[in-house]
């Protein structure tokens, strides 16, 4: 791999021009008295005055506006720096309230004292994304479905309804066009370093803010209108995501020490990596992962564009191409069709990880929550900062040159070396269906400890006597675990009672842990596990009607409250129960051994397929339909044994034509 300390820039020319240069051709100084009231008041016409436009489509000319609007900015900077922050307080604060975060803009503005870089850089993204966040909840004032992007967003009908088609044009000569600064862009995906991202743009978009505050007020009180605020999202089962041990000071200075010699990290972003560093000693959890992601996509740029030997798509591209960002990084095949090579180079384990942690729809997509303003930065939780950082460092381990052996041998470094190369997908829908099975299959495992009335008041119900339908039916379940216990195994099955419910539990378990290929899943193996995370979706329902009609219907029997149909219906329960429980913990054994073997579908003929498909939806229209017997309004047991009957045969049939599908379970 090429050494990055070659690279002085990932801007390409005409972007470090827009960026770094055009803003400052212009020296004319502007009286902020004109753009900005005493009381701090934004004079919008003195903003949107050195907007321009182009002749032939009377879209926004974003060379000459940038280049026109550059004073402007150096004007607003300068008077930011003017006052104290009592001041700034007391005429600016209250219209940041709209943003939902009015601490952010306050601090931005604390930033913009020092002018340090690498704060002012963080500053700005933080900034963007909570605009971004405040902008789409202003959109669902008159609007629909927020537009996801925030070009769309800024270049919608609504936003110029609320605020005027000029503001939104000067907001997109800052962000969201690629035509523009695009400021957002360029830092959150990794290509602008700390020192190419002038002061000046950060403090315009900190005035524009507050700016927009201002005519929102104005609209808001004339329409009468209430700005709603969407709920943050939020992480939950956070032990999911720990794959990692616990970061300690002593391994964050060794990674301090990593980044200084390590080939993934180009030299100009060097402070971003240690100000990530400095940010998680000092608990500064978002901070630490907004300003580490865009390191590790400029970092996985410089391989991507190696290993497939495309050095020009590292710079930013030009308005005309796409950038190279994650997305495309994570695919399977380059634009040309050809296979991309970063796969192999990186690995299965760590593809899953940035799968998991950027991609996978029930994953925690950390970059695209955080870069659009979706996170409560204040309560961004340590044990997902803890598993990007030490992610991070085995990729600067990884791809560091040989003289640094000793930092993978480290004994600090080598556990977080091991956890990467053991990682194992927890979000791709093979995974969930995996936990998916055991979650329901711990449910069904208690069925037996709850508390019911004897066998002997069972037998008493007349019609329920040596019921012979129940017999065929435990038949029928051994016959098809006959056809299927070959391919289990061995020291997980009894041959004595093959349904017993703790070797049953042990064997999924097993199974469940063999280990499956997530990566690039084809399109016929996602449409069979989403049937598939439905069936199992409706026995998990199942299950915990039984529970609630058990546990609510022995409390009734106890205190003698219940009618004789109830009592009578409820005894019908408990008897039907003994070969429901057999049942669906069968139908979870099945479904497991369709995940472990499911790419064989994509060996199926088209016709093979559609059959296969059919019969999986058939079985899922069978557990959507003991959802609804087994319901506490509907409580038809006999129709449940009658259909449990069909679905057993239509099973046994089906698994006599398919054995060859199992066979790789073993």
């Amino acid at each position: 791999m090429a050494l990055p300390g070659s690279v002085s820039t990932c801007l390409s020319p005409p972007v470090h021009y827009m960026i770094c240069k055009l803003g400052f051709e212009k020296k004319d100084i502007y009286d902020i008295n004109n753009i900005v009231s005493e009381n701090g008041e934004v004079c919008w016409q003195a903003v949107t005055e050195h907007l321009h436009y182009l002749e032939s489509d009377q879209g926004v000319d974003y060379i000459k506006s940038v280049q026109s609007l550059g004073p402007v900015c150096e004007s607003v900077n300068l008077h930011f720096k003017s006052l104290t922050k009592e001041q700034f307080v007391v005429q600016y604060a209250v219209w940041f309230h709209w943003t939902n975060y009015t601490e952010l803009f306050l601090e931005v503005f604390d930033v913009l004292q020092y002018a340090q870089a690498t704060e002012v850089a963080l500053g700005l993204m933080k900034l963007t994304s909570c605009l971004e966040r405040a902008l789409g909840d202003v959109y669902l004032l008159i609007g629909k479905d927020c537009p996801f992007l925030l070009r769309d967003l800024l270049a919608s009908e609504q936003l110029a309804v609320v605020f005027g088609q000029d503001v939104m044009d000067v907001l997109r000569v800052f962000i969201g066009s690629p035509y523009g600064l695009n400021l957002r862009n360029v830092l959150w995906h990794g290509f602008a370093s700390p020192q190419e991202i002038p002061a000046k743009y950060c403090a315009m978009l900190l005035f524009l803010t507050a700016g927009l505050g201002q005519l929102l007020q104005t609209y808001l009180l004339k329409t009468k209108y209430i700005l709603v605020h969407r709920p943050y999202v939020t992480f939950i089962s956070l032990e999911e995501l720990v794959a990692f041990p616990d970061l300690n000071n002593e391994t964050l200075c060794v990674a301090e020490e990593l980044v200084q010699v390590s080939n993934f990290v180009f030299e100009s972003m060097v402070p971003f990596w240690m100000a990530a560093l400095t940010a998680f000693k000092q608990s500064r959890y978002a901070d630490c992962v907004i300003l580490l992601l865009p390191q590790l996509e400029a970092g996985l740029r410089l391989l991507f564009t190696t290993t497939n030997k495309c050095p020009n798509r590292l710079l930013t591209a030009e308005p005309s191409a796409l950038y190279t960002t994650f997305d495309e990084m994570l695919k399977k095949h380059l634009d040309n069709e050809e296979i991309n090579q970063l796969p192999s180079v990186l690995e299965e384990p760590a593809m899953e990880f940035l799968w998991d942690f950027l991609n996978h729809q029930e994953g925690p997509r950390i970059r695209d929550h955080l870069s659009h303003g979706e996170i409560n930065l204040k309560t961004f939780p340590r044990e997902l900062a803890n598993q990007i950082v030490a992610f991070a460092i085995t990729l600067l381990c990884r791809f560091s040159d040989g003289d640094t052996v000793a930092f993978k041998e480290h004994v600090i470094i080598k556990p977080l070396m091991t956890s990467a190369s053991c990682y194992r997908s927890q979000f791709h829908p093979i995974s969930r269906l995996k936990k998916q099975v055991l979650e329901c299959m711990k449910s069904i495992h208690v069925w037996p400890e709850l508390p019911t009335v004897s066998e002997e008041h069972v037998q008493a119900v007349k019609g329920l006597e040596g019921n012979t339908e129940t017999s065929s039916l435990i038949l029928k379940m051994a016959e098809i675990l006959s056809q299927v216990q070959q391919y289990l195994p061995r020291d997980c099955c009894s041959p004595d009672d093959p349904i017993n419910s703790v070797v049953t539990e042990r064997l999924l378990v097993k199974l469940c842990d063999k280990h499956v290929c997530t990566l690039y899943s084809p399109r016929p193996v996602l449409e069979v596990l989403v049937v598939l995370r439905k069936i199992c979706t409706q026995c998990h329902q199942v299950s915990e009607q039984v529970i609630a009609s058990i546990e609510l219907r022995y409390k009734q029997w106890m205190k003698k409250t219940l009618r004789s149909r109830q009592r009578h219906n409820y005894l019908r329960m408990l008897n039907s129960i003994k070969f429901l429980f057999p049942v669906l913990r069968l139908i979870l054994l099945l479904i497991t051994l369709e995940v472990i073997n499911v790419h064989l579908v994509c060996k199926k003929t088209p016709s093979d397929y559609q059959q296969y498909l059919k019969f999986l939806k058939s079985i899922l229209q069978y557990t959507e339909n003991l959802v609804t017997y087994t319901s506490p309004e509907k409580n038809k047991w006999d129709e449940t044994e009658e259909l449990t009957n069909k679905a057993l045969i239509k099973i046994r049939n089906f698994s006599d034509r398919k054995l060859t599908l199992i066979q790789s379970a073993t």
